[in-house]
């Protein structure tokens, strides 16, 4: 079936609503233009929340990073638990991987635009989870994922989120969590909370952002040093307190982490294999 006509919302983005393989149709918010790489992103919301206006900022700094940017309404729990999202991640992939949508995407460079996944908080937990599937089902191959505080471990008890007050009652990741794992079984799935899952080789190179105050800072260091332990080239920044991050989503344009992030950004997309060590 053919995209529905693309709607301009403002020069900085259009929102494009498409059925892929039978689904119900799917909104993805499109940045950049013919941009040397592709990035499908998925917005923060700890699976419960979130929307294609409150993502819109760290998209669009990716996009200002060198990329055209797919930013998925992808559905959300509990009216769509675990796998629902991840399945309509990865169909959009596939979509955003076909040739006919990279010519007119990414322009004469189609063919060697490196395809990407990114997302924040929950975002990142489904970003990671849709690129084991990728890897596990054949493709499309990945280029780099980009991690930002993703969530990760469903036990929400790593010394982050204590010293943040985090935690199994009133705790915002918990309850998301809750919502989202419909069944006491799927906590251990690995593309449900990839940080118990066993086999991590062959995914692709792996940037991590989080920060010192960051709830989410040790689950998403231990990812990469898992990562690291299989082969995988990962980098897991660690921004200082005083940036703000990662309460500050809806206004990168106005934070002082919007620098550093873009510093790190650029340089991956351009060449994902080259990362530094953990800082």
């Amino acid at each position: 079936m053919p995209p529905r006509p693309i709607r301009s919302l403002s020069p900085g983005w259009t929102d494009e609503t498409v059925a892929i393989d039978g689904r119900q149709a799917l909104t993805l918010r499109l940045y950049g233009d013919n941009a040397g790489a592709l990035v499908l992103h998925f917005h923060a919301g700890a699976f419960v929340g979130g929307s294609l206006d409150g993502g819109a900022a760290v998209a669009q700094m990716i996009a200002e990073a060198g990329a055209t940017v797919a930013s998925l309404d992808y559905p959300l729990a509990p009216q769509h638990p675990f796998p629902e999202a991840i399945e309509a991640g990865y169909a959009a992939l596939a979509w955003l991987d076909c040739q006919r949508q990279r010519r007119r995407l990414a322009g004469p460079a189609a063919a060697r635009a490196p395809l990407f996944v990114a997302g924040e908080e929950a975002g990142g937990n489904l970003a990671a989870a849709v690129a084991m599937i990728a890897r596990d089902r054949g493709g499309p191959k990945l280029a780099g994922q980009i991690l930002l505080s993703p969530m990760l471990d469903v036990c929400v008890a790593t010394a982050s989120q204590r010293l943040a007050r985090s935690g199994p009652v009133g705790c915002p990741c918990a309850d998301g969590w809750r919502a989202y794992l419909a069944r006491a079984s799927d906590a251990t799935h690995p593309y449900a909370a990839p940080a118990s899952a066993l086999r991590l080789a062959g995914l692709p190179p792996t940037l991590l952002i989080t920060a010192q105050d960051d709830p989410l800072r040790d689950e998403t260091q231990a990812f990469a040093e898992r990562l690291r332990a299989a082969g995988v080239p990962a980098e897991a920044r660690v921004l200082p307190i005083t940036t703000g991050w990662p309460r500050s989503y809806l206004q990168a344009d106005s934070t002082p982490w919007a620098a550093a992030l873009h510093e790190r950004l650029q340089p991956f997309l351009q060449s994902p294999t080259i990362l530094g060590s953990s800082t």
